[in-house]
């Protein structure tokens, strides 16, 4: 963006439906503004593979809107489940995983990512 402009209008909706490719969850960046990042998540019964963690270098705010999931985080010795309304503040560096989402409809999220340590 150039100095002194004003960011170009648009709008949207959550829930829209989305094509996917088979294997893989749908990101999509909704705003960037600095160092802020909000993005819609649309899995369809995707889940992170068994091996990969996320390792973020920022800290992530993330509310699930519909749909269902269930997260892994590393060291903890249950899965935390999400309904919708559900949200969590995961910290940069703490490892995480998508380890179930609900197959026969969208889980939508909405994620915010953040500078780290804006606690």
């Amino acid at each position: 963006m150039v100095s002194g402009s004003t960011p170009a209008f648009r709008s949207g909706h959550l829930f829209t439906a989305v094509n996917f490719l088979p294997d893989q969850e749908f990101f999509e960046p909704l705003l960037h503004s600095g160092p802020v990042r909000i993005e819609r998540i649309v899995s369809h019964g995707h889940s992170t593979p068994p091996s990969q963690w996320y390792d973020q270098n920022n800290d992530e705010w993330v509310v699930l809107l519909s749909g269902a999931a269930k997260l892994e985080i590393e060291g903890h010795p249950s899965l935390f489940s999400l309904d919708p309304g559900d949200y969590i503040f995961l910290p940069a560096h703490l490892k995480h995983r998508v380890a179930w989402t609900v197959p026969d409809r969208d889980t939508v999220w909405l994620a915010i990512h953040l500078p780290e340590n804006t606690q």
